[in-house]
C-alpha cells in the first residue's frame, strides 16, 4: 500500500498584509503533480487546511479544488481539520466531499465509527485508519463522552485524555490482522520540533504529548500541526509530513515537501520525502544600515520576502531607510541586541512636575529611542496643540 502524507496547507495565509493566495496555489499544484506520480492508494491531509477559521471564498476554493483534484488521481482522499481550521465548517461540506469521494471530518463525533475509515486498495489491500480531528482541551473531556469514563478519568490531563481515546479507537479500527492499520491526528508531539510559525498556544504546555499516546500496533501515524517534516521515536512509526510552503518567517530553514509511504500489514512503513519547488522564499537579514545597503548592492534577496532586524537606536525615518533599500521587506524590526535591558528599563524616571516634552523625551531615553528628530518634532506639536 502506498500513502501521500501531507498536511498545513494554511491556505489564506496573509504574510504582514500580503496575500500569498498565488504562492499556496502553486504548491498544492505540487502536490497534486507528486500525487499523479507516485500513484498512491491513500492520501491524507493530516489538518490545518485553512489558516483562519472563517476563510475567504477564494481559500476555500482553493482547497475544494485541490482535494477534487487529488481525488482526481485515483486516490482515497482522507482530510482532517487542525486548531486553525473551523471544525463545524468543515463538516458542512461533508455532503460535498461525500458525493466527490473524499472522505473528511471536521469535528470529533459522539459516534466511534465516524473515527474510523475503511478501505481496500485496487491491488487488494485492506486498510483502516483512525481519523482524529484536532482536540481542544476544553472538548478533550466531552469527545471521551462516547465512551464510560470514572470520575478519576475525567479528571485526567490532556495527554491521558487524547491516550484513552486513540486506544479505544484503536481497538474497534485495528481488528482485522489482515489490514494495514493506520492513524492520523493533529497535535504536538513531545520532542517534535517546531518550524517556526505554528500558533505556540496550541503546542505547548498542556498540548505537547508523548509519543506513547499511539497505539503499538499502528503501522504508521500520520501528523500535521508542526510545519517541519521530521520523524520522531515511538513504538510505531510516527512522523509530520511538514508544510508545502513556508508559513511565515522563521520557517526559512524548512524544506517543504510531501511524505510517501509504502507498508503492509507485514512489514514496517518505509517512508521518503519528495521536496517540493520553492514558492518565493522568506529570508530575514540583520545588521546596520550600512551592512544592509552593502547586501542590498550585491542583489542577494530580490526574489524573496523579507524580515529586517535593524542593528541601529530607533529613530525617525528609519523604517523608510531599509524600505528604500528593500522595497520587498513585509517586516522591520530594531534588532533587540541594540535596545535597553530590562533592568535598564525597570527602573522609571520622576515625572512630577516635568513638562510634557521633558516626560516624552524622558520615555524615548528609557524606550532606547535617543533621537532629537522625534523630540523636536513633539515639541512643535505640543507647542500648536497647547497654544
Amino acid at each position: 500500500m502506498r500513502i501521500l502524507h501531507t498536511s498545513d496547507w494554511h491556505v489564506g495565509k496573509v504574510l504582514k498584509g500580503r496575500s500569498r493566495i498565488s504562492e499556496q496555489i502553486a504548491a498544492l499544484h505540487a502536490v497534486v503533480q507528486i500525487a499523479k506520480a507516485e500513484q498512491p492508494d491513500l492520501i491524507i491531509v493530516a489538518g490545518d487546511l485553512f489558516d483562519v477559521a472563517a476563510p475567504s471564498p477564494e481559500a476555500t476554493k482553493v482547497v475544494t479544488r485541490a482535494l477534487s483534484a487529488l481525488r482526481a488521481t485515483g486516490a482515497e482522499v482522507l482530510a482532517i481539520a487542525g486548531n486553525h481550521d473551523n471544525g463545524a465548517a468543515l463538516d458542512a461540506l461533508r455532503s460535498w466531499a461525500d458525493a466527490a469521494g473524499i472522505i473528511l471530518r471536521g469535528r470529533v463525533s459522539e459516534h466511534p465509527a465516524d473515527h474510523i475509515v475503511t478501505g481496500t486498495t485496487k491491488g487488494g489491500e485492506r486498510w483502516s485508519c483512525v481519523a482524529l480531528p484536532f482536540l481542544s482541551q476544553r472538548y478533550a473531556v466531552r469527545a471521551l463522552e462516547m465512551f464510560e469514563l470514572t470520575e478519576a478519568e475525567a479528571q485526567a490531563t490532556y495527554a491521558d485524555h487524547l491516550a484513552r481515546l486513540m486506544s479505544r479507537l484503536a481497538a474497534e479500527a485495528f481488528t482485522d490482522p489482515g489490514a494495514v492499520n493506520l492513524l492520523t491526528a493533529h497535535l504536538t508531539v513531545v520532542g517534535g520540533t517546531m518550524g517556526g510559525g505554528e500558533r505556540d498556544a496550541h503546542c505547548i504546555l498542556g498540548y505537547a504529548v508523548p509519543s506513547s499516546v499511539f497505539p503499538s500496533n499502528a503501522h504508521y501515524v500520520a501528523l500535521g500541526h508542526l510545519h517541519r517534516a521530521q520523524l520522531l521515536p515511538g513504538a510505531c512509526p510516527v512522523r509530520y509530513s511538514g508544510s508545502p510552503i513556508a508559513v511565515d518567517f522563521g520557517e526559512e530553514e524548512n524544506t517543504p515537501s510531501v511524505t510517501i509511504v509504502e507498508v503492509t500489514a507485514q512489514t514496517s512503513a518505509r517512508a521518503r520525502t519528495v521536496p517540493l519547488p520553492a514558492a518565493t522564499p522568506l529570508r530575514t537579514l540583520r545588521g546596520t544600515l550600512e551592512d544592509l545597503a552593502a547586501q542590498a548592492e550585491a542583489n542577494n534577496a530580490d526574489d524573496a520576502w523579507l524580515r529586517v532586524y535593524v542593528a541601529e537606536p530607533p529613530r525617525a525615518g528609519l523604517r523608510e531607510q531599509v524600505q528604500e533599500l528593500y522595497p520587498r521587506a513585509l517586516e522591520i524590526r530594531v534588532d533587540p541586541s541594540v535596545l535597553p535591558d530590562a533592568a535598564t528599563r525597570t527602573a522609571r524616571p520622576q515625572r512630577t512636575g516635568r513638562s510634557a516634552p521633558q516626560l516624552f523625551s524622558d520615555y524615548l531615553t528609557h524606550r532606547g529611542h535617543e533621537d532629537p528628530a522625534t523630540k523636536n518634532l513633539f515639541e512643535r506639536l505640543y507647542q500648536e496643540v497647547s497654544g
